[in-house]
C-alpha cells in the first residue's frame, strides 16, 4: 500500500489556513516573550535581591517543566480557579509567551553581560542615569549581539507550536490530524504538515540571515 496524496488535494486549502493560526500564535507569543524576557533579564541583573529571586524562580519553573504541561495547566487551570472560560488560542499564546520569556531572558542577560562594562561606567561618569544607559546604550548593543540566538528561539517556537493541537487549536497539525481522520489515512497529511513547518522555518531562517548581513554591514 503506497502513499496517495491525490485524495488530499481538495483539502489543501483547509490545511494551509492553519498557517495563519500558527503564525498568529508564534508572533504574538514571541512579542510577549520578548517584552517579558527583557524585564526578567533586567530583574536578574538587578542589585535588589527580591527582583533577582523572582526572575530566577520564574525561569527555573518555566524551563524545568514541559511546555505541554504549562499549556494544559493554563487552559484547564484558569477556568477552574477564576470561573472564566479561556479560548484555546489565548491559552496557547499565554503559555508560549510565558515559556519563551524564560529562555529569552537568559539570552538577553548573556548579551547585556557581554557588553563592555566600561561603556556603562563612561555613561555614568557623563551623568547619564542608569535607566537611560541601559535602554539607550547597553540594551541596543546586547540585542544586536544576540540576534542569532533570538532567531533560534523563534524557530523553536514555530516548531513547538504544534503541541497546541492537544487543546483543540486548529493549527497546521490539528488540521492535518482532522484530514487524516476523514480519510482514515494519517501519514500523507502528516507529511504535508511537516513540509509546511519546514518551509516556514526555512523562510524565517533566510529572512534572519538577510537581516543579520545587513546589521553586519552597518558595523
Amino acid at each position: 500500500m503506497g502513499l496517495d496524496f491525490q485524495q488530499f488535494i481538495p483539502s489543501l486549502p483547509y490545511l494551509l489556513k492553519g498557517i495563519t493560526v500558527t503564525l498568529q500564535i508564534v508572533v504574538v507569543a514571541g512579542i510577549i516573550g520578548f517584552i517579558l524576557g527583557i524585564i526578567l533579564s533586567i530583574f536578574k541583573l538587578s542589585k535588589i535581591p527580591v527582583l533577582s529571586w523572582i526572575a530566577a524562580i520564574y525561569t527555573s519553573v518555566f524551563r524545568g517543566t514541559p511546555l505541554v504541561l504549562q499549556l494544559m495547566i493554563i487552559y484547564f487551570g484558569v477556568p477552574q480557579l477564576t470561573g472564566i472560560q479561556i479560548e484555546p488560542a489565548v491559552a496557547a499564546i499565554l503559555s508560549f509567551g510565558l515559556n519563551s520569556a524564560a529562555y529569552i531572558s537568559e539570552i538577553i542577560r548573556a548579551g547585556i553581560l557581554a557588553v563592555d562594562r566600561g561603556q556603562k561606567e563612561a555613561a555614568m561618569a557623563l551623568g547619564v542615569s542608569p535607566r537611560l544607559a541601559m535602554f539607550d546604550l547597553i540594551l541596543p548593543q546586547a540585542l544586536k549581539n544576540i540576534f542569532p540566538a533570538l532567531i533560534n528561539e523563534a524557530v523553536s517556537l514555530t516548531k513547538e507550536s504544534a503541541v497546541v493541537t492537544v487543546i483543540g487549536v486548529t493549527d497546521i497539525m490539528r488540521r492535518a490530524y482532522i484530514m487524516g481522520g476523514e480519510k482514515y489515512a494519517y501519514l500523507e497529511p502528516m507529511i504535508l504538515a511537516g513540509l509546511i513547518y519546514y518551509v516556514l522555518v526555512m523562510i524565517l531562517t533566510t529572512l534572519a540571515k538577510a537581516v543579520e548581513r545587513r546589521m553586519r554591514r552597518s558595523d
